[in-house]
């Protein structure tokens, strides 16, 4: 039995790993390598179901997210090859409450055992605890307009809807229990004192919700090998026999429920992180449950890299309860620049998010990447994701946004003031789109005030009197100067674009020999305002920013 378990193994539960080579050869976009894939294993299927999922045991991260959006990506793969498919996302809310996060009243730990979805909310504000989490990706998810089925497996579990499969399991516990030996290897049962004979005796692949305190810290006392199982409960210390086609308070082990539910809900295709697509691993043995116990072919599975984060340091980790959420990237994030990302890669190359200066350079990627698609110059890698990226791209691509570095500046200038912006804008004869200003407007302000808030610019409460102290007599000068043009009335960004040039211009120098002087007195300026050597664009800063106060700081 054991040997026929790994020859299984050895040629049936490797796709993660053969995937991955299969994509590292490939000439084609990855998804499609996939949904090509899927249809050599599955040629004839009515509906193709792509499939992702996640217990929602505390914030889902952004990490998880790869999971929904690479079979998302084989769906559409499907669908460009005429194949009717759709996109099912797996609550596993049926799972137990394991530990009270950091952040939770210490008297949750009363929960631990029952399920997620028996877990009031700590906040009050939802039905349940994994509502609360369910509910923030479900909304992220529509603005990503990605719009996956639900499952919600407390509801099936409960309902009654996997009972044969369940009975299934138990009548052919044995089986089950000689497959998880062969998992396990001699050196790791020897350290658990596992003897075999008994191993499969006591083994049930399924765990109670007692009926007395609501956990899962049960004990399978019996089975009469059709419906009733004889249970005791260990917080209560009492037994009885339940009849499980009439009350559904069970659940079966994780390696055996996910491949029930492929068959079941009849799964071609699921991605899996790493850990799963180990050898040996969840995905290897699920795989010969699904066809030795369930009788139904494994789905097509890749393994994929959790993805990085930069920029925010010791600011969020899962650890504290504040994991980085999608909704969380989408105030910094446009969703099609979002997509756009993970798209970009296969799902085994590793790539970062940032909440620093990086994104900067990711949306500059991006917005050259649109360009190049709209000249029809696009790599073939970057076309791709850009069409999977926007819904309609040739009604929704823009192709003149303002930089987010531009919005970024500007924005805080002008105290996130939309029609200023494009006032600016216009002043510096920059075309850029209007309908991008007031969405990265947001956008930048979030990344400034949230994330990077020693970034922003903002003007002086009181005189820089220790600079004047270091400035000699021509620098105080030439700032008079300029604060008495200043004080004459307003300017427009052009007027004063004259005026800061011009003040410490030399009129029988060169501009290159000009140059140092301006950069100096641009220097003053800053400090005056500002108290730091560099800033942004002098006549826009001067021309967006309350005068009087301008006036009050450069007066020395």
């Amino acid at each position: 039995m054991i040997d026929m378990f790994f020859h299984t193994m050895a040629n049936n539960a490797t796709s993660g790993r053969v995937l991955t080579k299969l994509l590292n050869g490939s000439q084609k976009y990855w998804a499609e390598t996939l949904a090509e894939k899927v249809l050599e294993i599955f040629p004839s299927q009515a509906i193709y179901t792509c499939a992702a999922g996640i217990s929602p045991s505390g914030v889902v991260h952004f990490g998880n997210f790869r999971d929904v959006i690479t079979s998302f990506a084989v769906l559409k793969a499907l669908e460009q090859k005429g194949k009717k498919s759709l996109l099912l996302f797996s609550w596993d809310d049926y799972d137990r409450f394991r530990k009270v996060p950091v952040g939770v009243d210490p008297s949750f730990e009363q929960y631990i055992g029952m399920p997620l979805t028996a877990v009031p909310d700590p906040q009050g504000e939802y039905p349940t605890y994994a509502r609360r989490f369910q509910i923030e990706f479900e909304e992220a998810m529509k603005e990503l307009d990605i719009q996956p089925i639900y499952r919600y497996q407390t509801k099936e579990y409960t309902s009654g809807h996997y009972d044969d499969q369940i009975f299934l399991c138990l009548q052919r516990r044995d089986e089950i229990a000689q497959i998880l030996l062969g998992l396990m290897s001699d050196k790791g049962k020897a350290e658990k004192q596992i003897d075999e004979k008994e191993y499969r005796a006591n083994y049930y692949p399924i765990s109670i919700y007692s009926r007395f305190s609501g956990k899962d810290n049960t004990e399978i006392l019996e089975y009469d090998g059709a419906t009733k199982v004889k249970y005791k409960c260990l917080e209560s210390g009492k037994t009885e026999t339940v009849d499980l086609s009439k009350e559904h308070i069970a659940k079966l082990a994780w390696k055996i429920d996910w491949p029930m539910r492929w068959k079941v809900e009849g799964v071609v295709f699921e991605p899996g992180g790493h850990d799963h697509a180990s050898p040996g691993g969840s995905y290897d043995a699920s795989s010969v449950f699904c066809e030795k116990i369930f009788k139904h072919p494994s789905p097509i599975f890749v393994g994929y890299e959790f993805v990085g984060i930069q920029g925010l340091g010791s600011k969020m980790s899962g650890s504290k309860g504040n994991a980085v959420s999608p909704a969380k990237l989408l105030e910094v994030y446009e969703p099609q620049l979002l997509k756009w990302l993970y798209f970009n890669k296969t799902p085994h190359q590793k790539f970062q998010l940032a909440f620093d200066s990086e994104i900067n350079r990711q949306y500059e990627e991006f917005d050259r990447e649109c360009k190049a698609y709209v000249d029809g110059r696009p790599t073939p890698v970057s076309k791709i994701a850009l069409e999977l990226s926007f819904g309609n791209i040739k009604k929704e691509l823009n192709t003149k946004p303002i930089p987010f570095r531009h919005a970024v500046a500007f924005g805080q200038i002008v105290q996130w003031n939309e029609e200023k912006v494009i006032e600016v804008l216009k002043g510096m004869e920059m075309d850029y789109d209007k309908s991008s200003v007031s969405v990265r407007l947001k956008k930048a302000q979030n990344w400034l005030e949230a994330y990077n808030p020693q970034e922003i610019i903002k003007l002086r409460d009181e005189v820089n009197k220790e600079y004047i102290a270091t400035m000699d007599e021509q620098a105080m000068n030439h700032v008079k100067t300029l604060r008495q043009k200043l004080a004459k009335g307003e300017q427009s960004i052009h007027e004063l674009e004259l005026l800061v040039y011009g003040i410490p211009k030399d009129a029988i120098l060169s501009d290159k020999e000009n140059s140092p002087f301006q950069r100096s007195f641009f220097k003053d300026v800053y400090n005056l305002l500002i108290g730091a050597g560099t800033g942004p664009r002098l006549a826009t800063f001067l021309w967006a920013v309350n005068r009087q106060k301008v006036l009050k700081l450069l007066d020395i």
